[in-house]
């Protein structure tokens, strides 16, 4: 029972960020259109400590562009970028792959999966050698044809107990 509400919860938010917002209006994308758009974003997430992580994320999201991991929590470009590169230094075979997207107006919703192995404590969890292996639920606001503000939530707490061997 809490499995299924916990589950609906989920649901009812991502429905609520998936709806289109009246302020960003625009004729409704294509999920080919919306994977175009966010690919350079999920390449920088992959090996990001290997990359020009800020060329990337200029092709795939406007200057004024925030990443919120709360509602309330939100960085600019610049603090992202540096984000990216220490977690890629933190975990240099870092993946992160795109399970699904859907479309909603100007919105663009990913399930993805993040994995990898620490490189040295991580999260508070001393490095041992294990991986991990977590779902992401991103909504991306869209404007002409770039990432303007983006939510995310990582499953970090299952990422430790995986680590810690607790999972």
């Amino acid at each position: 029972m809490k499995t299924n509400l916990a589950v609906a919860a989920v649901a009812t938010t991502i429905a609520a960020f998936a709806a289109p917002s009246a302020s960003h209006a625009q004729t409704a994308l294509t999920v080919d259109q919306a994977r175009t758009i966010i690919a350079p974003f999920y390449d920088a997430l992959n090996r990001p400590a290997d990359k020009d992580v800020a060329k990337l994320l200029s092709e795939a999201t406007s200057p004024e562009w925030v990443s919120c991991g709360a509602n309330d929590t939100c960085l600019p470009r610049e603090k992202v970028i540096g984000g990216f590169k220490s977690r890629g230094a933190a975990i240099p075979d870092l993946k992160w792959e795109i399970k699904e997207i859907i479309v909603s107006g100007d919105r663009i919703v990913v399930r993805g999966e993040g994995s990898g192995t620490p490189a040295g404590t991580f999260l508070g969890v001393p490095a041992g050698g294990k991986s991990f292996r977590v779902m992401s639920i991103d909504v991306h606001t869209i404007e002409n044809g770039k990432m303007v503000r983006s939510y995310h939530l990582e499953d970090w707490a299952g990422a430790i107990r995986q680590l810690a061997g607790n999972s």
